[in-house]
């Protein structure tokens, strides 16, 4: 068997480029605040006290409703928590700011924390994706 140096060249320039040329096999993960963008941190959840209480959107708080606080999402975006510890979740529009805690990404409605059944632990660990980007208006 001969070796042909054109083909091997021919086969090798091909290879190159097929590994240039191609897009990345490794995903982008999505931008701040794009759907599926994910924080993990800790969450805690309001007082009764602040009922009534005016959030940053000019809304009043309702612990029925569910909400939440995070530091810079923008408002109307609505995220996915989830309770690792127990596999709960609750979906949550984000109306106001905070919180101003180490280590804690997200503020929570009393409905909200109840339905991840938080309430007795009052922090605890989470996981936040966003599943709709607030509209642009």
């Amino acid at each position: 068997m001969r070796f042909n140096s054109f083909a091997f060249t021919l086969a090798v320039t091909f290879c190159l480029g097929l590994v240039l040329f191609t897009p990345g096999c490794a995903s982008k993960a999505p931008a701040f605040g794009q759907k599926g963008y994910t924080e993990n941190g800790k969450a805690s959840y309001y007082s009764d006290k602040l009922r009534g209480n005016k959030m940053a959107n000019g809304q009043r708080y309702r612990p029925g409703k569910r909400t939440a606080a995070h530091k810079k999402l923008p408002f109307g975006t609505k995220v996915k928590v989830t309770n690792p510890v127990n596999g709960k979740s609750v979906k949550v529009r984000i109306t106001d700011r905070g919180p101003f805690v180490a280590g804690r990404i997200i503020d929570l409605s009393k409905s909200a924390a109840r339905k991840l059944d938080m309430q007795r632990a009052g922090v605890v660990p989470v996981q936040m994706k966003v599943i709709k980007p607030a509209k642009n208006d």
